[in-house]
């Protein structure tokens, strides 16, 4: 038997015999908008309400004794004309502001599209190679084969569950009841409620079967486990974009329901959180853990901890402009050099941790080393891509650095890195890490895509500082700028003045 045929041996179940009443909430489809649409559509008015009249009309001919009372309806419906007619237009405004309001209002929540910024970047960043998550990518040939697998991961839930069937499938559409409204409403036109509900059970099932996978590395099931391992790169990829999102609130359900094998959530967060990195601790540092936060999918709570989480002692600053009169927000690692600020890593390792430390004779910027390939660039552009979707809040809580870190990193390196001597300078000075990754030129050019990005608050922050030391230590600064200009020359000078003095003294010798 072929190891696709054992895994379909534990789906007995057929969905399509189940028959469930819709869970509060969530909308049933009408049969008397079918059954009786073209008598809608003759009865309803076009312009105020003439149809209706003349189909009375037509009727109470026969019926004299009625006529007075149509003569009320026509009155009445004249009214009513007029009535739509006034508060038509301003109805109408009301109903937009009311949806984009809300649309604020849920922005953090939302399963969002791309930005445009973002999707011009390309497929690799913004496509799954693997498996859809959801339904933005659902209809993608080459994702069919992971369907199958979905199949199976749900019947392990419900065997982990130790529950029927129709008790988890019943906890499922009573969460995707409340979810529906998250997704973009032009995808969701073409989605039937039934479809909709069955993507939600399936893709939940998957996501944790295999964040039940990533922290204990084997399965029970061999051909899952196989599935999951051979295919580990691409479903790693996969589970972080943007447009392959799966609410919480669902995820959850299905999690909150396993009993025989759980979700080790904490070790899951933990093992992607320092996945930035090639150079990796030993000694896993314990992580802690918020349970205020709600997230409103897998990438947003794997975002919050990459980020610095509960435990980041990064507090928004009280940066001062009054005394600028001007300020730059592009200058290179090189152009920094000059003038005495060098790049340092950070020792936290957090992407809102960045900074000018002062000292006496010069500055220290540090931020966040990173060991760059494609992968991690995808995690860190699909991160910037959530920022960005509700960075536009007028909550101002919004704006904190923690709502904007990956943002205001990314467009920081974008800013440091002018040329490729740049992005030599950020590897000497250990923020960029390795040499597996990326080379000099590809990092440029990946770099350059970021300057789009939103500046963020920490990225203000830093270039605030930065245009500070300049005007605080112009003596300084020109000073770093003459030793950057001229220590090769100097040095020569010094080492030609070195190797005569031996000779000078040997001459000496000679003629004494």
């Amino acid at each position: 038997m072929e190891p696709g045929a054992a895994a379909w041996v534990p789906c007995n179940f057929k969905l399509a015999n189940w028959t469930m009443e819709p869970a509060a909430g969530f909308p049933a489809e009408s049969e008397s908008t079918e059954k009786h649409g073209n008598w809608i559509q003759t009865c309803v008015p076009n312009s105020g309400g003439g149809q209706l009249v003349e189909y009375y009309a037509a009727t109470t001919q026969q019926y004299p004794v009625e006529k007075k009372a149509q003569e009320s309806l026509e009155v009445v419906v004249h009214n009513k004309e007029m009535e739509i007619y006034d508060i038509g237009p301003s109805h109408v405004f009301d109903k937009v502001v009311r949806e984009f309001r809300k649309g604020i209002d849920i922005a953090e929540k939302k399963m969002h599209r791309y930005p445009e910024n973002i999707r011009d970047l390309g497929d690799w960043y913004t496509v799954p190679r693997t498996v859809a998550i959801g339904p933005y990518h659902h209809d993608r040939q080459q994702l069919k084969k992971a369907e199958q697998v979905k199949h199976v991961a749900a019947d392990h839930c419900i065997r982990d569950s130790q529950c029927s069937a129709q008790e988890i499938c019943d906890a499922v559409l009573a969460a995707a009841a409340k979810v529906r409204h998250l997704y973009d409403k032009d995808v969701m036109k073409g989605i039937g409620y039934d479809d909709f509900w069955h993507m939600m059970f399936f893709d939940a099932c998957f996501l944790v079967q295999y964040m039940i996978w990533h922290g204990r590395e084997q399965q029970e099931d061999p051909w899952l486990d196989t599935f999951f391992y051979s295919n580990r790169n691409g479903i790693n990829h996969d589970v972080w974009l943007l447009e392959n999102q799966l609410p919480w609130k669902v995820v959850k359900t299905v999690m909150d329901m396993m009993k025989v094998r759980q979700v080790n959530l904490r070790k899951f967060v933990a093992r992607w959180r320092d996945r930035l990195h090639d150079r990796q601790d030993l000694k896993e540092k314990p992580l802690i853990w918020d349970d205020s936060y709600k997230p409103p999918h897998l990438l947003g709570l794997l975002r919050y901890y990459i980020v610095g989480g509960p435990e980041g002692n990064q507090q928004d600053k009280d940066v001062d402009v009054k005394e600028l009169t001007s300020l730059s927000f592009s200058v290179s690692a090189i152009e920094l050099a000059k003038i005495g600020i060098t790049l340092t890593a950070n020792k936290t390792a957090e992407l809102a941790d960045m900074g000018l430390n002062n000292g006496i004779l010069d500055a220290k910027l540090s931020l966040a080393p990173l060991s760059l390939n494609y992968a991690r660039a995808s995690r860190l552009i699909n991160m910037a891509a959530f920022e960005i979707c509700f960075l536009h809040s007028t909550d101002p809580l919004l704006y904190d650095i923690k709502y904007s870190a990956v943002c205001s990193y990314l467009h920081l390196l974008s800013m440091l890195v002018q040329r490729e001597e740049d992005v030599h300078e950020l590897r000497r000075q250990g923020i960029l890490e390795g040499g597996a990754g990326l080379n000099n030129k590809q990092v440029l050019d990946l770099f350059t895509c970021f300057q789009s990005l939103p500046e963020g608050k920490c990225y203000s922050d830093t270039m605030v500082e930065i245009e500070r030391y300049k005007m605080n230590r112009k003596i300084l600064s020109k000073g770093h700028t003459f030793w950057y200009k001229y220590n090769k020359i100097i040095f020569g000078v010094g080492s030609a003045i070195g190797s005569v003095y031996p000779i000078v003294k040997f001459v000496q010798y000679l003629v004494s």
